[in-house]
């Protein structure tokens, strides 16, 4: 069975850093697009970060040049390095992954910003 499994989330201090990982395992033939989405109380989901099997990568707006999201295709696992984290970035993170043509969500990692 194909899942993602992030980690890394936490409390951090306005203007401090983290990095989120989510690792793919199971069996595995392809990975296409994987991404970090997010969910505060009361809003809607929203994209944060994608990145494509050829490394084509996409921004929401409110995190262009703070945050940066990787993946190491011989780990099966996409990163996101949050930089100048401020409390309008708390949220829930969730993974996502295009495996084997089907859409793929983690379980979400907390982040916190507050001092």
């Amino acid at each position: 069975q194909v899942q993602l499994v992030e980690s890394g989330g936490g409390l951090v201090q306005p203007g401090g850093s983290l990095r989120l990982s989510c690792a793919a395992s199971g069996m595995i033939f392809s990975i296409d697009s994987m991404g970090w989405y997010r969910q505060a109380p009361r809003k809607q989901q929203e994209l944060v970060a994608a990145i494509t099997s050829g490394h084509s990568i996409n921004y929401a707006d409110s995190v262009k040049g703070r945050f940066t999201i990787s993946r190491d295709d011989a780990k099966n696992t996409v990163y996101l390095h949050m930089n100048s984290l401020n409390p309008e970035d708390a949220a829930v993170y969730y993974c996502n992954a295009d495996i084997n043509a089907n859409v793929r969500w983690g379980q979400g990692t907390q982040v916190t910003v507050s001092s």
